[in-house]
């Protein structure tokens, strides 16, 4: 997920972008950081600006970020591998998909089975095009552009649900954007308002930025870290696993629960427990 994006700006990328029905321009502005831009970057992608890469290097230098993005990315092709071969998981909606970069969903899933739908949900208009390119002529795989805060926007969006059917269970993905969410916002009613039109035995993956799991050295430069987003206009929150585990009530969470996501069933027997890897935390849960 991304914050707004403003259009006012002198400094903007005209973007042409298409969807099933519609064709029209959008302007990006690229005289401020886009968080997807950013991640792209700590990610080594090549979809980001000057603009980004001075920001995301700026967060880099406080917190090891690009390491963080790596363990999320792992972590993100073990829930889906695990979904798929043990719980027969057929469809996905991943919210704050981001720019496309190497381990989407959907390569992912068509490693194992090529009959695995996919939907991505963005408001980065960078994300959504680079999406929309790639998936231009797959079948099993769509892009939207939404904010994770719309729920009911998403789940009826058009576009979701000629490529899903939301009577089947259903693996939803909020890998590593609940923490761009404030309490303002009431991240447990919107997570509530997913899981209610959800069908019994789906599915909810979340992971999140925390300093739970650190010393308070290494805590403290996480919050530094998070001023440096919320000085350019993209508050960014860090929480602990109470915190999940208050909006996962619902669910049953499965072992080894809410963990440093390194430690969330690694494939090595000797995950990395060094604190550079435990700063980001995550579950996956199924509804009941």
């Amino acid at each position: 997920m991304t914050s707004e994006h403003d259009t006012t700006s002198a400094r903007a990328l005209d973007v042409e972008t298409t969807s099933s029905e519609t064709q029209q321009h959008t302007f990006v502005n690229i005289a401020e950081p886009s968080v997807a831009r950013a991640y792209d970057w700590y990610l080594g992608g090549s979809h980001n600006t000057a603009v980004d890469r001075a920001f995301a290097e700026q967060y880099a230098h406080i917190l090891p970020a690009k390491t963080m993005a790596i363990d999320n990315r792992q972590f993100l092709r073990r829930v889906v591998t695990y979904l798929i071969e043990t719980e027969g998981i057929r469809q996905f909606v991943d919210i704050g998909s981001g720019i496309p970069t190497v381990g989407n969903v959907h390569e992912i899933a068509h490693e194992i089975t090529p009959d695995v739908k996919v939907v991505y949900v963005d408001n980065d208009p960078v994300a959504v095009e680079q999406s929309r390119i790639i998936l231009r002529d797959n079948p099993h795989a769509r892009v939207i552009d939404a904010d994770l805060r719309t729920p009911a926007h998403i789940l009826d969006h058009h576009d979701l649900l000629e490529t899903l059917d939301l009577t089947q269970p259903t693996a939803v993905l909020m890998v590593a954007v609940l923490h761009f969410v404030g309490g303002d916002h009431d991240p447990d009613h919107i997570i509530g308002q997913y899981l209610s039109e959800l069908p019994a035995g789906s599915f909810l993956a979340v992971s999140h930025l925390s300093h739970e799991h650190v010393g308070s050295e290494l805590a403290e430069k996480v919050h530094h870290g998070s001023r440096v987003y919320r000085d350019a206009g993209k508050p960014l929150y860090s929480r602990n696993s109470a915190d999940l585990a208050h909006w996962l009530r619902r669910c049953e969470v499965f072992a080894p629960g809410i963990v440093p996501v390194t430690q969330w069933r690694p494939e090595s027997p000797h995950p990395d427990t060094r604190p550079e890897h435990q700063l980001i935390i995550g579950a996956l849960a199924r509804t009941r």
